[in-house]
């Protein structure tokens, strides 16, 4: 089984001469890959003068986070790979885990490994933590994450569980099932594209889990901070169009009427806290799901249990 460890890169040079020995140093047998998204900074010409050994995949505009992972991926050709942010510090064996299950487990086809707070490296960090669920308005969380909130890590999550997503910030897939369900919806830019690439794996019957032996330690924020508006526009309008590809109609119905509640509340309390930018972005996230809405039910492919993936209705 062949393994390779791909990450994406955008005017990152500062984040790949701080993370990439860890990732040289820790990987094994891993053939390591940089796609690089269009930088305009030093970053080919760090790889080039500082780490040789690594494959470098340019492409010449900034596809995002999806269209990014899609191109590169198709001149990856190993069986098992791991899509990795560029902020991501590994630890010693942290792949032999997650590739020895995948060996064991021929359904599986996502893998996120445990995933840590680099600045406080007791706790779970926000971007994945112990594996992601979907609440009963579909809003993702994790183990050892809800809200803003993180745990910390006294072993409670040392488990393998099954789980509803995967975090795109540590993401190990089997390339034949990226294939087979045509990567990630590149319409999506940046956010929201794992989640739905598992809701469509697991709607295909393909496993999506959790392997707590392995762990990472992430930085976060690398591409938009937590709070930052226009993260909040990507996340409201690829999360609508989630929805729309991958729930059944009644699903789909009460899962709207309850974000119709909900991102009408969020958009008041932004608006009584002045946060004008934050406002706008949930008015112009649903704008832009209305102008995709075509698009994203001609993609849809119902589950036959579509509710057994909200972990409140398991």
């Amino acid at each position: 089984m062949s393994f390779a460890i791909a990450i994406l890169n955008y005017n990152g040079a500062e984040l790949l001469e701080r993370f990439l020995p860890s990732v040289l140093a820790y990987s094994g047998e891993a053939k390591i890959y940089v796609i690089d998204n269009g930088s305009t900074d030093a970053s080919k010409q760090l790889l080039a003068e500082k780490f040789s050994s690594v494959n470098l995949i340019a492409l010449q505009q900034n596809l995002g986070y999806a269209g990014g992972y899609n191109a590169g991926m198709k001149q990856i050709d190993e069986s098992i790979v791991c899509l990795l942010n560029s902020d991501v510090a590994v630890s010693e064996n942290w792949t032999t885990p997650i590739i020895g299950f995948f060996r064991a487990h021929a359904n599986v086809a996502v893998v996120q490994p445990k995933i840590k707070d680099l600045n406080n490296p007791s706790y779970f960090e926000y971007a994945g933590a112990a594996g992601g669920y979907l609440d009963l308005m579909g809003l993702p969380y994790c183990r050892g994450r809800v809200g803003k909130k993180c745990a910390l890590d006294t072993g409670q999550y040392d488990d393998n569980m099954a789980v509803t997503w995967a975090s795109g910030s540590c993401f190990f897939v089997r390339k034949s099932a990226f294939q087979s369900l045509g990567g990630f919806d590149d319409s999506f830019f940046m956010h929201f594209e794992e989640i739905d690439f598992c809701l469509r794996a697991k709607n295909e019957g393909h496993e999506v889990w959790y392997v707590g032996e392995s762990e990472v330690f992430h930085l976060g924020a690398g591409s938009l901070q937590k709070d930052n508006p226009k993260k909040l526009f990507f996340n409201i309008r690829n999360s609508l169009l989630t929805y729309v590809k991958n729930l059944s109609f009644a699903a789909l119905i009460w899962v709207f009427m309850l974000r119709a509640i909900f991102d009408t509340t969020l958009y008041l309390v932004y608006l009584v806290r002045l946060k004008l930018a934050h406002a706008n972005a949930i008015v112009q996230g649903h704008c832009s799901f209305v102008k995709h809405f075509i698009g994203a039910w001609k993609k849809r492919k119902e589950t036959s249990n579509p509710l057994r993936f909200f972990s409140s209705l398991r």
